[in-house]
């Protein structure tokens, strides 16, 4: 029996999508901070494969810029067609959301960011105090 299992099940699972393994480790441990459990991917394609295994994901925390067909505006239209239920929070340095890049109740967050936006944007989309 593992000993961290019950711990994590009574914790929201956040899905964190960024190439970058520095920035996932920073925002890894915000999420952490925050209250959540975290799946890490690296990919659109690599989170899209987590969350068809993982019905338990209630957040995706993704970047823009990611290497792979889709990019995170298009992960998070994807996401939000797919699994309505699901809150998102997309991140870019260098590009910002234009037209219908984010889907409804989105939020975007700019890198660099800083803890106090990343932790202010997950806690109040999930009700978290």
């Amino acid at each position: 029996m593992n000993p961290v299992a019950p711990a994590l099940a009574s914790r929201p699972l956040a899905l964190l999508v960024d190439d970058d393994a520095i920035i996932r480790m920073e925002a890894a441990d915000l999420l952490d901070e925050a209250g959540f459990a975290v799946v890490e991917a690296w990919s659109a394609a690599s989170a899209l494969d987590l969350l068809e295994r993982r019905p338990d994901i209630g957040l995706l925390l993704t970047d823009v810029c990611m290497p792979g067909a889709a990019d995170g505006f298009g992960l998070a239209r994807e996401v939000a067609r797919r699994w309505p239920g699901i809150r998102i929070v997309v991140m870019s340095g260098p590009m910002t959301p234009a037209g219908h890049d984010l889907p409804d109740g989105a939020l975007f967050i700019d890198k660099p960011f800083s803890a106090r936006h990343v932790l202010d944007a997950v806690r109040g989309i999930e009700g978290l105090s």
